[in-house]
């Protein structure tokens, strides 16, 4: 192969490479533009766990229960009585309760027809476990 050739050659496959290289930034982003989207949606529940006269309960523990997969989380509430999950799917539901001494909240859903990102729900622990 002549150096004329080999020229010719490299120099096609520069050209093709510049015509290309506009179209690589997209196709290499898109991935992780739509983790970033699923991620905007993901929801978080958060809220405080009281006892009967509404004073702050410290070291409940909350259950949270995926209704699709059976699979439970759970939290300490913090010396204020705060809990939070976050990373929750907002296509599944969910349900959620808290227990300390004995003592259990009511349960409640969280429905995947609620549209809010942000939920709070106040845990109110009054009725001995079962």
């Amino acid at each position: 192969m002549t150096a004329r050739a080999r020229l010719c050659i490299f120099s096609f496959a520069t050209a093709l490479f510049a015509a290309c290289l506009p179209l690589a930034p997209a196709s290499a982003f898109a991935a992780p533009q739509a983790d970033s989207k699923k991620e905007a949606q993901l929801r978080t529940v958060h809220g405080v766990t009281m006892d009967k006269s509404d004073a702050p309960v410290a070291s409940a523990v909350v259950f949270l229960k995926n209704t699709r997969s059976n699979a439970i989380r759970s939290y300490i509430s913090d010396s204020e009585g705060n809990y939070r999950f976050s990373g929750l799917d907002p296509n599944t539901d969910y349900e959620l309760h808290a227990e300390k001494d004995g003592a259990q909240s009511n349960t409640r859903t969280i429905s995947s027809f609620d549209s809010k990102r942000e939920i709070v729900v106040n845990l109110k622990l009054d009725k001995k476990k079962t």
